[in-house]
């Protein structure tokens, strides 16, 4: 009699390598080359912290296998397409312990329940509107129209961020502030395929970039080098960057269903964010001006912005051009001559006490977006401020996260 095992798997095929699933495992189990995303079926405990989280569904694929004859490692990393379901010849017994108990309609049930307080994503706030996912896929793309390529840094900046707009004609694309498409480039990588799709947050409010076009806008930052400062080319970074208006652009998507602002004008929103993660930042601040210049009553925004330079802060311009009863605007900057270096979590600890205020407001909804690197220091930066104004962050955040209000995104 054969035993039979229920073996999680990722299908390469719709996979757009955002590395989600390896960041939620807890036991290690999913590891990536530079080809695929992989499931270790010798260390998966089953636990489905991995399947809320992913964007777009590549992550709850399964099969049943043969518990002596699970894909292995090597083989995953090679594959282009899920292989299909095989035929069991023999009677099977299901195999003891976790694979057991798991059947095909138990899936769907508890991914559904892997939520923040167990560790996954954020549910999205109660108040947020319908978000529409994976309308398109790689072998259906929507095909977009650049109406716009704008330079936002400065000419002597040491980096290249654009602003580009999309243009969807009659395509029906909707997305929310917060959501994210994938860009397909065109070419073949070094293996020769095609290459993978490339993630990009939507940096426009939901009615367009400009109000009643079907289009929407991205922050793109031309990718030269890698975290470690060595030379890379950013496949999809350089594409976007160099397109022309006119050009056309393959685009699969939108995904998202948990960073997303909330709908209730009373909310409000504590923003922090460095370079290109000021992308939804910007949507959602959008989305608010258009209702507060048509004077409509809000709750309050704040802003905490990084860059080295005010240069190379995207959107410095229009953004130093708010109101002050709109937003409560603060700009880190760690590279200007002559200043000594201040961050984010450093503005943070400095308007601590309203920063306070806020957490204290079960109408307050918290956004990180940025490089992988500042959530440490931002979260030292919330303990420390809490622990001065009588809140305990360690019991806060949880808290938060569960009730959809405490959503990061770093990269």
């Amino acid at each position: 009699m054969t035993t039979i095992m229920r073996q999680h798997l990722i299908d390469p095929e719709i996979c757009i390598r955002c590395n989600t699933c390896e960041e939620t495992c807890p036991v290690d189990a999913i590891s990536h080359d530079s080809r695929n995303y992989v499931v270790d079926a010798a260390k998966c405990k089953l636990c489905y912290n991995c399947i809320s989280p992913c964007p777009t569904g590549a992550i709850d694929s399964w099969r049943n296998m043969p518990a002596d004859k699970a894909y292995p490692l090597a083989e995953q990393l090679l594959w282009d397409n899920l292989p299909g379901q095989i035929a069991l010849d023999a009677p099977a017994e299901v195999g003891a312990g976790d694979t057991a108990t798991v059947l095909p309609d138990d899936v769907e049930r508890i991914a559904a329940a892997s939520t923040a307080g167990q560790g996954g994503t954020a549910p999205p706030p109660w108040s947020a509107a319908h978000p529409y996912v994976n309308l398109y896929g790689i072998h259906n793309p929507a095909v977009a129209t650049v109406s716009g390529n704008f330079q936002l840094t400065t000419e002597d900046a040491s980096s290249d961020i654009r602003h580009i707009v999309l243009d969807f004609s009659n395509a029906s694309f909707p997305v929310l502030e917060g959501q994210t498409i994938g860009i397909l480039a065109p070419g073949l990588d070094l293996n020769g395929k095609p290459h993978h799709v490339r993630l990009y947050s939507v940096a426009s409010p939901r009615d367009g970039e400009r109000p009643k076009y079907n289009n929407l806008s991205l922050t793109v930052k031309r990718v030269t080098e890698d975290h470690d400062g060595m030379p890379a080319r950013g496949i999809g970074s350089n594409y976007l960057c160099d397109l022309k208006k006119g050009d056309k652009v393959n685009v699969v998507g939108p995904y998202g269903t948990s960073f997303l602002m909330p709908n209730h004008p009373g909310s409000n929103l504590l923003m922090i964010c460095t370079g290109t993660g000021s992308a939804p930042m910007r949507a959602m601040t959008e989305r608010r001006r258009r209702k507060f210049s048509a004077g409509e009553t809000l709750g309050k925004q704040m802003l905490f912005f990084g860059a080295r330079t005010p240069g190379e802060l995207p959107y410095f311009g229009p953004l130093t051009k708010l109101p002050k009863e709109f937003i409560d605007m603060n700009l880190a900057f760690s590279r200007v001559p002559g200043e000594p270096k201040r961050y984010v979590q450093d503005l943070l600890r400095e308007r601590g006490a309203d920063v306070a205020r806020l957490l204290k407001d079960d109408n307050t909804y918290v956004y990180l977006c940025g490089l992988k690197g500042m959530e440490k220091g931002v979260e030292e930066a919330f303990t420390a401020l809490c622990q001065a104004n009588g809140l305990d962050w360690s019991a806060l955040r949880p808290q938060m996260l569960q009730q959809g209000r405490y959503h990061v995104e770093t990269y």
